[in-house]
């Protein structure tokens, strides 16, 4: 027994490629939903939060409606952010990523991430399991943190929109990566989100 965190990043946004922040789901988007949804009926979670952020919001109520006993609520803390910033061992090649992203943005996504943590990945709790759906920055500070990685590594982990990761703290032991990236409920058409993420 433990505590297991499924990790979910939401659909595919509609409106994304024309360079619009947020927003609802695109078609596509709202069938990657229902299809996690099915993916995920046989789990019961004791707890379930989504970003506030419009596309995973939008997921949450996609998954509800196969889903209706779960009981999505937001979380602030797994907002889309910039968890940390160029720091010196950050790779050449990963370096234009910062350039548009503020200090005060910086700031503001490490301190978001480091309440994270200690939200989300603290103590387990025996038994427990929570579906968290969010976005691809956030689940890979997860990850990096879990795996105890390099603090710039979360920028070469990548998530299909509603691939699922899990990670598990049995009692007493630290969280490990049981799964990352699962899109086995997904037909190739509907894996998206892969591409390069950071422009180099």
């Amino acid at each position: 027994m433990g505590h297991t965190l499924v990790l979910v990043r939401h659909g595919e946004q509609r409106d994304a490629e024309h360079g619009v922040d947020d927003g609802e789901l695109s078609e596509r988007g709202v069938a990657q939903s229902r299809l996690l949804a099915e993916r995920l009926s046989s789990v019961t979670f004791s707890n379930v939060w989504h970003s506030p952020f419009d596309r995973s919001a939008d997921t949450a109520r996609v998954i509800k409606e196969s889903l209706p006993k779960i009981n999505p609520q937001p979380s602030a803390l797994l907002m889309d952010c910039v968890p940390s910033g160029p720091t010196p061992d950050v790779p050449a090649a990963y370096k234009s990523y910062f350039t548009p992203v503020s200090e005060a943005q910086i700031e503001a996504g490490a301190a978001q991430m480091a309440d994270a943590v200690a939200e989300y990945l603290g103590p387990g709790i025996k038994g427990q399991t929570d579906l968290l759906i969010t976005h691809n920055s956030v689940i890979a500070w997860f990850v990096r943190e879990v795996l105890d990685a390099p603090t710039w590594k979360w920028l070469t982990l990548s998530q299909a929109h509603c691939g699922i990761t899990v990670l598990h703290q049995r009692t007493g032991r630290p969280w490990v990566l049981t799964s990352h990236n699962d899109v086995g409920h997904l037909p190739p058409e509907l894996r998206t989100g892969l591409t390069e993420l950071y422009s180099v």
